[in-house]
């Protein structure tokens, strides 16, 4: 299967999960707005995801791919299968751990995150809600591990359509179950709790037939010598070893967001709320390009490492950042440009109030400035993770932390909660720069020819659509549009229609041949 359809097959499934996020995000928006209430469910959302994050998604599977990728290479499917169970054994026997352990930690794990809340209000709420929604770290791990290995067998679409089960069991409990809550005098917003449990079943109930298909459905062990048989396991002890800088590679940037969660929680009831809703339009982009290309990348990249074959390891990473060039610039300027027109179509209705709406136009623009930094680590980060070496980005990740937080210091008494993302976008900047760097001085990439030309083409085009969206997002009083929302909707969709067309007719005009720019 080519890169390209790879990656596209990502996309199209990462675009519906997206899709349903954002009716997900709507639901929520119209239902609670943003309040000491929302706050409290994004705070108790963010620790489960930032331990799923920081060691499933992030620290495991950093780890666990590259050494996979390479024991199917070398020793062939029987011992790659000996290898999963193994994995999985030692996997399932944290999780029950770190579950019961997190349940019973919540209030200080809320504390931790975001102890404004005991002033705002909601701080209660968010630990009841932690400990509903803690084992949904369990489930998510072992969707990364799943993922890990359908990944590495080039199964992309399983794995990438999973999270729309998630967003559809949310969905469900914002529209029925909330309700239903409500009339039995029961807090509504307790309803999405059991809507992420629910989700986080649903997704690894759907990985297990992918992976009997072909033949590598762990084999997990219950017993205590089974665990320690698979404690000793050699692969196991080399992806422990190697996940020891990957945890706090990736802990760098969930320590930085468990430091703005914290820093949101005192700027009053919303303020975390806010970052949130903008977040979540940041992460079309982000997943579409970056968590696509990322997840193609690593085992192919891992696959090139282990052959020897440095050409190929090189052309991969150049393939990625051309379409990061491509694709991510254009979005950027889009975010920075068009934001007021994107947050007012999608949330303000319901209980999203304008004040809301403003305040989330900030933070989205904020974050635009850095999305370029924010996709580009995703193809960087795994030029280093595909040689196993996890050191180097870890010692750029914690320098770029403490940069994050002078920004901080710099930015949030200015800007307040939009100080946050702009200190973010820039520390995002930073980071993929200096990753960039030192995959050249390594020896690792180098640039094709033909990347001056294409960046100038590019630049070009980006251009015209920032001025034509610019216009289109002064000229119309998109908040007043409220009470004609077909109107509204139709009018974004005519300019994002329009927008890509001078952008892509502009590159046509400019010479640039499409479809070999995309395919490699």
């Amino acid at each position: 299967m080519s890169l390209l359809k790879s990656a596209s097959i990502v996309s199209v499934m990462t675009l519906a999960s997206r899709i349903t996020g954002l009716i997900r995000e709507l639901l929520i928006a119209a239902a609670f707005g943003a309040s000491a209430t929302t706050d409290a469910f994004n705070v108790a959302f963010r620790i489960p995801n930032l331990l799923r994050r920081l060691f499933a998604e992030g620290a495991f599977s950093q780890a666990f791919v590259p050494i996979l990728a390479e024991s199917r290479t070398r020793q062939g499917d029987d011992a790659t299968r000996d290898l999963v169970n193994a994995v999985g054994t030692v996997l399932f026997g944290a999780l029950l751990v770190v579950c019961v352990v997190g349940s019973v930690g919540a209030p200080v794990l809320v504390w931790l995150m975001a102890s404004g809340l005991k002033d705002s209000g909601g701080f209660d709420q968010a630990v009841v809600m932690t400990r509903w929604m803690f084992p949904y770290i369990g489930f998510m791990s072992l969707v990364a591990l799943s993922a890990g290995i359908l990944n590495t067998w080039s199964r992309f679409a399983v794995p990438a359509v999973t999270p729309v089960l998630l967003n559809l069991s949310m969905i469900g409990a914002a529209a029925l179950l909330a309700p239903f809550f409500r009339t039995r005098g029961i807090e509504p917003v307790y309803a999405l709790a059991v809507g992420v449990m629910v989700g986080g079943l649903l997704q690894l109930g759907v990985q297990v037939p992918a992976l009997m298909k072909i033949g590598m459905a762990p084999r997990i062990g219950l017993t205590w010598s089974r665990f320690k048989a698979a404690w000793h396991h050699p692969g196991v002890g080399r992806i422990l070893r190697q996940m020891a800088p990957a945890v706090l590679g990736v802990s760098v940037a969930q320590v930085s967001l468990l430091v703005n969660t914290q820093i949101a929680s005192h700027l009053g009831a919303g303020a975390v709320s806010w970052l949130t809703y903008a977040d979540r339009l940041m992460e079309f982009p982000t997943a579409m390009l970056g968590v696509a290309l990322g997840v193609v990348l690593l085992p192919q990249l891992s696959r090139a490492q282990a052959s020897g074959d440095t050409d190929k390891f090189s052309g991969l990473l150049d393939w990625g950042l051309r379409l990061v060039m491509l694709l991510a610039l254009p979005s950027a300027v889009a975010l920075l440009v068009f934001s007021k027109p994107l947050v007012a179509v999608l949330y303000h209705y319901g209980r999203f109030s304008p004040t809301d709406v403003q305040q989330t136009v900030l933070a989205l623009s904020c974050y635009g400035v850095g999305l370029m930094g924010l996709i580009g680590v995703k193809v960087l980060a795994p030029g280093f993770y595909a040689t196993q070496d996890i050191r180097t980005p870890v010692r750029i990740g914690i320098t770029v932390l403490v940069i994050t937080q002078g920004f901080n210091a710099v930015f949030v008494p200015w800007l307040g909660h939009a100080g946050l993302a702009l200190s973010i976008g820039l520390g995002s900047l930073v980071n993929a720069g200096w990753l960039l760097i030192g995959l050249r001085k390594a020896g690792r990439y180098q640039p094709a020819p033909g990347w001056a030309l294409f960046a100038v083409r590019v630049a070009v085009a980006t251009a015209l659509l920032g001025g034509g969206l610019w216009l289109a997002s002064t000229h119309l009083d998109w908040v007043a549009l409220r009470s004609q929302p077909l109107v509204r909707i139709g009018a974004m969709a005519g300019c994002l229609v329009a927008a890509a067309v001078v952008y892509f007719g502009a590159l046509a005009a400019s010479g640039l041949n499409l479809r070999q720019a995309i395919r490699r």
